[in-house]
């Protein structure tokens, strides 16, 4: 953010979460005199509960965003985490003219990805094992520890499996309908003029840190690897996070 500016900051969580993940951004922005809009996204936190086994599609989040950023007097600072990011880089292509700043941290838009730098990359998306069919709980289990690393699942508190669980189809359609989206970086650079802030951590998954290397080579965009961190850093290294994204 540049000094002196005031903006509405729009923070959106990761799948499985909710608006609690950006808690000590939100207190530490407000303390600087910002205002912070938090919004849970569809089926997670205190909205209501997704109609299993209704389809949904991380385009339905995209959508309820774009009229909360019609709302906004001005545009806004909109920052987004995982899921979060890929709503809200979307929802900056579809009004980029309510968007002031774009803040991300590792946006799942596997859609940029190249089929030749990335093969690696693309790869691993492919082998990661997401059968529906097999069970919430083994699905969840290979979600979470393919972002956080083998035993994740197993190393979270029981009260935060127990969230997972509760929206478990709500995260895995959101994860199905992403998968299938192939927005190339070239459709993000046609629309979206606002400068950018992207990071990701050291220790992400490769294909997480190659999305924010290809949007980097878009967008008007400062990046930054933040040290020590994996996908979670938002919420891990949340005092680095948040001072690159609003220093």
């Amino acid at each position: 953010m540049a000094p002196g500016l005031t903006l509405t900051i729009v923070l959106l969580h990761s799948s499985g979460l909710s608006a609690r993940q950006w808690q000590y951004a939100a207190t530490a922005l407000r303390a600087r005199g910002e205002r912070v809009v938090v919004p849970d996204l569809i089926g997670h936190g205190e909205q209501p509960a997704w109609p299993e086994p209704r389809p949904m599609s991380f385009r339905d989040d995209v959508a309820r965003v774009v009229e909360l950023l019609a709302a906004e007097d001005a545009p806004v600072a909109l920052g987004g985490h995982s899921y979060g990011g890929l709503v809200a880089l979307a929802a900056a292509r579809e009004a980029p003219e309510r968007i002031a700043e774009l803040w991300l941290y590792d946006p799942v838009a596997f859609g940029v990805l190249d089929p030749a730098r990335d093969a690696d990359a693309l790869a691993e998306l492919a082998a990661i094992d997401l059968q529906w069919a097999r069970g919430a709980e083994a699905w969840l289990t290979g979600f979470v520890d393919y972002w956080g690393g083998a035993g994740a699942w197993a190393a979270l508190r029981e009260p935060v499996r127990a969230e997972f669980r509760r929206v478990a189809w709500v995260v895995q359609e959101g994860v199905r309908s992403l998968m299938g989206d192939a927005t190339p970086a070239s459709a993000y650079a046609a629309a979206i003029a606002a400068p950018a802030r992207l990071a990701t951590g050291e220790h992400s998954p490769l294909a997480a840190r190659r999305v924010v290397a290809r949007l980097a080579e878009v967008l008007r965009a400062t990046t930054a690897v933040v040290r020590g961190a994996g996908h979670m850093g938002p919420m891990t290294h949340a005092a680095q996070v948040t001072a690159f994204f609003a220093p």
